[in-house]
């Protein structure tokens, strides 16, 4: 990479209080030989800064990359949303982007077969709404409750060796055949991006946008990216782990210092209630796609990177993105998923980086007065000065409130049950079509080399399990399994 035109003013080194340091590597002691003495401050503010210096890794997510940028509307969509930020055409909102593979620790390959992260903060007039998509366009389970159990057969390690365990990972997937359909789109080539430039991005989950009028649709986002997909093979993402486990992150910075902006068209699929109610599918199962011939895209806008961060640290670990955060006119719909998503990431980010982590720059909204996060632990955004911590004594507020009109279709009354949602012959049908797909593609020789690879080393029980698993796909699949295994 060339070297950056950026100068940067060598400040002052001084301890944490200010106070400056002539000799950052001297020490006091008693004598030469003597021990080091407790009144040396510098000593003993540095050791207690490097021994807190790092934050808790996030449990999953943790390697990743960030950049600034922009959404700029292009297209009008204010009959389907009265979001701000949405609305006039040439509107421009700053953004912070982070990617990121799922399952690896944090200093894991970029090329692991993983899903990818793809989550974006908007710094709307109306206050901070995260996307926090991923780079499929469904997920591998559909109950909330799940949710843990994946991502621990995803990173956990085996409590006795300490070793992933692919027999854990398997068996949670032949547990849950309605996983099949995400299952063989990571285990193509889909599954090791080339990089994050080169790949689209997906809400996956089902979203309510509202228009002025009340009304609500359905919606899923679509981000097709302007690069062009492009994949790495298993044989090339295996080297890239040795050469350049860093390779996407790379790959992004590097771009954007030469000023090869990457972009993404952003689409929108609409369906009515009406519609959702006469769907072959639920529209809350993220383990389905809507069809396009019957809810086409339609453009809307376009995201542009821009920006590297000057600091990874504060910027991109410390940057949080909670699918809760929303802004009127946008909101969340019943997918169970998503639903137990709305509290994980803003507990885990209070666990992670206290209560008062809105205040740090990256999540800072453009505005907030919030009386309930003014005290607590790191509280440095000047604690709204006089003002009461009670609502009513902030100013009212002088723009509209949407009230969606949901009576008719979303009229929640019903006891209390425990949920199970179990799979069917339906749950087949899309990842079938698939499987025709890659055959045009020549993708179905890199799912079966892929499964095949992942598969050798796993017990003879969940080898036999994992053909009965795409068996009911389709049994070609769990035939040519079978060979490969054998070869």
């Amino acid at each position: 990479m060339a070297p950056s035109d950026k100068t940067y003013s060598v400040p002052l080194y001084t301890t944490s209080n200010g106070c400056p340091v002539s000799n950052p590597n001297a020490m006091i002691k008693m004598g030469k030989v003597g021990p080091a003495l407790i009144q040396d401050h510098h000593l003993i503010d540095l050791l207690a800064h490097f021994d807190r210096e790092r934050i808790p890794e996030r449990v999953a997510h943790a390697k990743g990359s960030g950049a600034h940028g922009y959404l700029e509307v292009t297209e009008d969509v204010s009959d389907i949303v009265s979001a701000d930020f949405l609305n006039g055409i040439g509107k421009k909102t700053a953004l912070f982007t982070r990617f990121s593979t799922i399952g690896g620790e944090k200093g894991s390959a970029d090329s692991a077969r993983d899903p990818r992260g793809f989550a974006i903060k908007f710094y709307t007039q109306e206050g901070i709404i995260d996307w926090v998509n991923i780079n499929s366009p469904v997920f591998f389970i559909r109950n909330g409750v799940q949710f843990p159990f994946l991502v621990h057969t995803q990173k956990a390690r085996d409590p006795q060796t300490n070793l992933k365990d692919v027999n854990m990972y398997w068996d949670f997937l032949c547990n849950n055949p309605e996983s099949v359909h995400n299952t063989m789109i990571i285990f193509s080539d889909r599954g090791t991006p080339f990089s994050y430039r080169h790949m689209h991005g997906f809400s996956t989950h089902t979203f309510k946008w509202v228009n002025k009028e009340g009304q609500f649709h359905y919606v899923q986002i679509h981000l097709l990216t302007d690069q062009g997909i492009k994949n790495l093979t298993n044989a090339e993402a295996h080297a890239l782990q040795s050469d350049d486990p860093d390779h996407a992150g790379r790959d992004l910075h590097e771009a954007i210092e030469r000023g090869d902006f990457p972009s993404w068209t952003l689409y929108v699929q609409t369906m009515t209630p009406e519609q959702a109610e006469e769907a072959p599918f639920s529209v809350f199962d993220v383990t389905k796609t809507w069809p396009h011939k019957d809810f086409p895209l339609r453009k809307f806008a376009k995201l542009v990177l821009d920006r590297n961060p000057e600091n990874y640290h504060a910027e991109v670990e410390q940057s949080v993105f909670n699918p809760a955060n929303t802004v009127p006119g946008i909101e969340p719909s019943a997918d169970p998923v998503l639903q137990a998503r709305l509290f994980s990431y803003g507990d885990t980010q209070r666990y992670r980086l206290g209560t008062n982590f809105t205040q740090i720059p990256v999540n800072r909204p453009l505005q907030a007065h919030c009386p309930f996060q003014r005290d607590g632990a790191v509280c440095v955004n000047g604690n709204y000065g006089s003002v009461s911590n009670y609502p009513s004594s902030f100013e009212p507020l002088k723009y509209r409130v949407d009230a969606t009109n949901n009576e008719a279709h979303e009229k929640w009354a019903s006891e209390a049950i425990s949920f199970q949602w179990g799979a069917t012959d339906l749950d087949f049908e899309q990842p079938r079509v698939l499987w025709e797909v890659y055959g045009k593609t020549r993708q179905q020789e890199a799912l079966i080399h892929n499964v095949a690879q992942d598969i050798q080393g796993a017990k003879p029980e969940i080898q036999k399990r994992v053909m009965e698993y795409f068996s009911k796909v389709t049994p070609e699949i769990s035939d040519r399994l079978s060979e490969a295994l054998q070869k």
